[in-house]
């Protein structure tokens, strides 16, 4: 494995790239405590070479994996936690209790993937998608904390990107691991001034007052770092919280004004980034920008679009 595929953080913490799409594209993280770990995200299957030549390097046994915790099911995040389950025989899959059933039997998690990607892209993105045994699931209720070799992790639902989403408080490093819930921001989105914060309103159950109601409880315990699955760690600051904030506000704007056409609300939702964008460095290059933007400016926009069809039949 290149040793450019992980990134020590500090506080027993390995940022792990997940092998999706391209290097940089998602991550998850390894989390060592005494004798034990946990890994939170999962990648897909393609994602578990590198975690266990990782263990391998630092002579950490199977055994000693005590959790498996995706923040949901999306696949980018949980794709890979039968396959990861079934190296780590001694490990918990620790998810949201709307997302349990899915991790036992991921049959209508695949067949929607393969509906929107055909079954040869599906196959390249994600693997084989294997499901769990209901008697290694636990259901993480909010609030609920765990202990890894005496260190506290706690878990919070939130709301906003999916039903079925938590976040995961770690004290030592005064750190969330936020899954999608703290945005997307792309090693291309760090500058000089500041790092950009992209939000996630993928389909299908983007919610905006619940996204914001988020964001606050994530920023109630002043946090020190955001651990992202897209992608990496990122300084927290309340400016970064009001930027996505921010965001919403207006994406929500942007679908009631583009009601019909989900083609032209991508291209809104696209020249509203780049001039963000251009607010953190103004040389960067437009065409560049879009191209970069376009897998999320598409999903974003189908998924406001989901939410503005719901809205308006309420």
């Amino acid at each position: 494995m290149e040793k450019s595929t992980y990134t020590p953080l500090g506080f027993g913490i390995t940022c792990i790239d997940a092998a999706y799409v391209q290097h940089g594209m998602a991550c998850f993280y390894l989390l060592e405590e005494g004798r034990e770990c946990a890994v939170l995200e999962t990648g897909t299957c393609h994602s578990v070479p590198a975690l266990e030549q990782l263990l391998r390097e630092r002579g950490i046994a199977p055994e000693q994996v005590r959790y498996i915790i995706p923040t949901h099911v999306h696949l980018d995040h949980a794709g890979g936690a039968g396959a990861m389950m079934a190296a780590f025989p001694a490990a918990q899959l620790l998810i949201h209790p709307r997302g349990a059933r899915h991790m036992a039997d991921p049959e209508r998690l695949v067949a929607g993937a393969v509906a929107v990607y055909g079954q040869e892209l599906f196959a390249q993105l994600y693997g084989t998608i294997v499901p769990i045994d209901p008697g290694r699931i636990r259901q993480m209720e909010d609030g609920e904390t765990i202990s890894l070799a005496g260190r506290p992790l706690q878990f919070r639902h939130t709301r906003g990107h999916a039903e079925h989403h938590f976040c995961v408080w770690d004290e030592a490093s005064r750190g969330w691991f936020s899954g999608d819930m703290f945005g997307v921001s792309y090693p291309w989105c760090r500058f000089p001034v500041g790092d950009f914060v992209l939000p996630s309103t993928t389909p299908s159950q983007f919610d905006p007052e619940a996204y914001l109601a988020s964001l606050e409880l994530l920023g109630s315990v002043a946090p020190q770092r955001m651990y992202l699955t897209h992608y990496g760690a990122l300084d927290y600051s309340p400016a970064q919280a009001q930027l996505l904030a921010h965001q919403i506000n207006a994406y929500c704007e942007l679908a009631r004004a583009e009601a019909e056409d989900v083609g032209q609300l991508q291209q809104r939702l696209s020249d509203y980034s780049v001039a963000l964008l251009h607010q953190f460095c103004a040389s960067l290059d437009e065409a560049e920008l879009r191209r970069l933007l376009a897998f999320d400016m598409q999903l974003n926009a189908q998924g406001l679009r989901v939410w503005q069809q719901r809205e308006t039949s309420a």
